[in-house]
């Protein structure tokens, strides 16, 4: 959809990847669910394992959720691309980009 501006847009973004030193925004989404419907967005250090991600900041956003159990939690994506994390690897290392997306479901 085209957006028409009242004036010229020559200014960079306030969310580009060097405003937020070494953390990134990593947007997580679980398919299927109705209850949380889109996507979360966080604020992440790129230094954090994905152990740490999972128990610090997805399974208490997904955990909004009764229906949520973290051991279900399966068929990790980034992007649309399988992402079989080890819980030793950082954001980082498993090319999770700024503002990139983390999709799953549960079994």
């Amino acid at each position: 959809m085209a957006i028409n501006a009242l004036g010229p847009y020559d200014f960079p973004a306030k969310d580009r990847l060097e405003m937020f030193g070494d953390d990134q925004l990593v947007n997580v989404f679980w398919e299927g669910n109705t209850f949380i419907c889109g996507p979360g967005c966080f604020r992440v250090p790129r230094a954090m394992t994905w152990a740490d991600f999972r128990s610090q900041v997805m399974d208490p956003w997904a955990s909004a959720d009764p229906d949520y159990a973290a051991d279900r939690a399966v068929d990790f994506r980034r992007d649309d691309e399988p992402l079989n994390p080890r819980p030793d690897q950082t954001i980082e290392q498993l090319g999770i980009v700024h503002k990139g997306l983390i999709k799953f479901r549960l079994a």
